[in-house]
């Protein structure tokens, strides 16, 4: 996904105000050892873009004044109650060093599930995304999690999920099991169930 971004020669609060009020947003990119640039994008294209899980969690392609570099979207701060984005924070992207990003989960065949469909219960999804580290080529846009075989009360974990080669979960490194997704049983459904028998 390519944004098109400008250099930022004024600075400071004032600056900032007159940005926004031209439906400007400003932002920063760092990091891979060289120095932080100060830039602009338009108001209206980031915030659609923004509107996209894929922004959130892919290396984007930052054009600022024609020349184009590798970032991460890091960080973005909105108004308290108006639709505007206020700064953005990008962060260079380094091809030979590992990163840690999060990356969203996309649930599938909650329907068939045996505790949905045979036990009645309800899908819970304790997690809607996870901190990964890999490689920027190695990067998935999204982490699939299928529902397919779990039952009521029971669990699916970090360690039940197939990443792709070179990916892996930054909590199970430091020995953490998440809950990704529960299925929950439903009273009523079990009380059915025994007036039945």
């Amino acid at each position: 996904m390519e944004v098109i971004a400008n250099k930022r020669v004024e600075q400071g609060t004032g600056a900032s105000r007159r940005l926004r009020r031209a439906g400007k947003v400003p932002g920063i990119i760092y990091g891979a050892g060289q120095e932080p640039v100060a830039v602009v994008l338009d108001h209206n294209n980031l915030y659609h873009a923004m509107q996209q899980e894929t922004f959130h969690a892919s290396i984007l392609s930052l054009n600022v004044d024609g020349k184009t570099e590798s970032v991460l979207l890091r960080d973005a701060q909105y108004h308290p109650w108006k639709q505007i984005v206020m700064h953005v924070d990008f962060q260079r992207v380094d091809p030979n060093a590992k990163l840690h990003t999060k990356v969203p989960f996309h649930f599938i065949n909650a329907d068939v599930a045996p505790g949905v469909k045979l036990g009645g219960g309800i899908v819970s999804h304790v997690m809607n995304d996870a901190d990964v580290s890999c490689l920027p080529g190695q990067l998935p846009e999204f982490i699939e999690v299928d529902l397919k075989d779990l039952q009521a009360g029971h669990s699916i974990h970090l360690s039940d999920l197939t990443l792709p080669a070179g990916v892996e979960f930054v909590a199970l490194k430091h020995g953490d099991n998440a809950t990704v997704a529960t299925i929950l049983s439903v009273r009523g459904a079990a009380t059915e169930e025994s007036a039945a028998a």
